[in-house]
């Protein structure tokens, strides 16, 4: 099963292995710094789910969990 940044619980660390889509949301996402190789640690979900929150190098960055979706962790 593969697991993406959308399935991780508050806490949980992981690393990026791949982003799957190759347009619009591809390129937001690495102009964020979200690259394949980087560590992250999921922080919170908004209280409706969405967006979600993560924190990389110091830095917390909120994605939707249609970009988060598109994040494959190893």
């Amino acid at each position: 099963m593969t697991r993406t940044l959308k399935d991780l619980v508050p806490g949980e660390k992981a690393r990026i292995k791949a982003i799957t889509d190759s347009g619009i949301i591809r390129r937001r996402i690495v102009e964020m710094g979200l690259v394949p190789g980087m560590e992250l640690t999921m922080e919170r979900y908004a209280p409706l789910g969405d967006p979600i929150e993560v924190s990389s190098q110091g830095l917390l960055l909120s994605l939707r969990k249609e970009e988060a979706d598109t994040i494959i962790l190893e």
